[in-house]
């Protein structure tokens, strides 16, 4: 990996804005994981992963995935060959694993010293990829930490002081560990951030900062991201020398198969038998509900058990080791209904989930996308509902033209 000098010049707000977000031309497309000059090892943790459900949706091929997915066919080659990379990718597109892969590529295992730093917005995520990372170098002897909030430090420290290739984890822990030395940059020769404008809307923005200036001049940068705010872009020239793009337009953002309606409710108190209403019309797996607050997550919650159905409910306030627990028992099947905030709504992948309910519309327009891409990853047919007052018709007008998307009012015979 070429060593490079980090970017000095600070760009204008007309450079940013004349940036043309289009795949850049020297991007190939590389049509099978054998074709990319991946090692034998990394190959068949490749394919023996694939009998785990949770590989058919992170690589983004239930029946055997030879071919890889679109971002994988483009960024895993980009990355393994040193370049930084901007991919502009939402969740269900196969991420996670594209840049597991190139990581993986990466790594020299016999140096135990961190050599890949990932950083994303939350726990859950930070400790989904630490198992991608895990499951695909199984092969390869790979130690791989989950630095992350909410856990013992002194579990961190143990952890760290034995040696990890890869570390995946929040940008809040991660810059401790660094300040307390406990974590060392000097091998770290990539650094991947990993829904990236969700961190910066939660506020890692200085932390992100911080933790680029203590690795080493030449690392390399890869950043993932579903939209691309000013922020993004003032980030990227200052991390970035010369990135390649694997970008997608605006409007192919909403994920294909996945059908989107509203249900127009007069009153906030009616949504609740709305809601009854549908689960009694539709034929449902698993299905998500989102709110805004934990208020209504945990009244919501309290509502449907009273009503009979089998709930599980999470939000950002619980203590990691019951959001854990919580999502262990909703991915085994032992209910049907999750009901949660926006702590779930990036990245996280349960396969039964066919129908998806914004109880609220999402605050920010930006998280729709992550809010409904949990409902029809790679070919499975979905739902999305979402459940408007007449004064969200507003919102729900802006979501549809900012993913140059059509949500259409909830038919009498949507379960067909």
């Amino acid at each position: 990996m070429s060593k490079r000098t980090r970017k000095q010049i600070e760009p204008t707000a007309e450079d940013l804005s004349n940036v043309e977000f289009e795949t850049s031309e020297e991007v190939d497309v590389v049509h099978t994981f054998d074709s990319m000059g991946l090692g034998e090892e990394l190959l068949r943790g490749i394919y023996s992963y694939v009998v785990s459900s949770l590989i058919m949706l992170t690589l983004g091929n239930t029946a055997g995935f030879e071919k890889p997915s679109a971002i994988q066919q483009r960024a895993i080659k980009q990355i393994v060959k040193g370049r930084d990379v901007i991919a502009q990718a939402q969740s269900g597109t196969g991420k996670t694993a594209t840049f597991s892969i190139a990581v993986l590529q990466s790594l020299d295992i016999s140096l135990r010293e961190t050599q890949a730093l990932i950083l994303s917005p939350t726990r859950e995520l930070a400790v989904q990829i630490q198992k991608v990372v895990l499951a695909l170098g199984d092969y390869l002897n790979v130690q791989c930490h989950a630095c992350i909030g909410g856990t013992n430090v002194g579990e961190d420290i143990r952890k760290l002081d034995y040696g990890q290739h890869v570390v995946s984890g929040t940008p809040g822990r991660v810059f401790d560990m660094i300040r307390r030395r406990n974590l060392r940059t000097r091998s770290i020769k990539m650094l991947v951030l990993d829904e990236a404008d969700e961190m910066l809307n939660k506020g890692f923005k200085e932390q992100l900062y911080d933790i680029y200036r203590y690795l080493p001049p030449g690392a390399q940068v890869v950043l993932l991201s579903a939209t691309l705010p000013h922020e993004i872009l003032e980030m990227t020239s200052k991390f970035m020398t010369d990135p390649i793009r694997i970008l997608v337009k605006r409007d192919e953002l909403t994920l294909e198969g996945i059908k989107q309606f509203f249900v127009a409710v007069d009153r906030e108190e009616w949504k609740f038998d709305t809601l009854c209403d549908l689960y009694d019309t539709l034929t449902i797996t698993q299905a998500v509900i989102f709110c805004n607050t934990r208020r209504k997550v945990d009244w919501l919650a309290e509502k449907l058990k009273e009503a009979n159905f089998t709930v599980s409910s999470m939000h950002g306030e619980m203590e990691q080791k019951e959001r854990d627990a919580i999502m262990k028992e909703f991915r085994g099947g032992a209910s049907r209904l999750l009901i949660s905030t926006d702590v779930f709504a990036r990245g996280l992948d349960i396969p039964q989930v066919s129908l998806v309910v914004n109880y609220d519309l999402p605050n920010n327009r930006e998280l729709y996308i992550h809010r409904i891409g949990r409902s029809g990853r790679f070919g499975r047919k979905g739902v999305a509902i979402n459940f408007v007052k007449s004064d969200d018709i507003r919102i729900l007008r802006d979501i549809e033209q900012y993913y140059a998307t059509q949500i259409d009012e909830m038919p009498m015979n949507a379960a067909e």
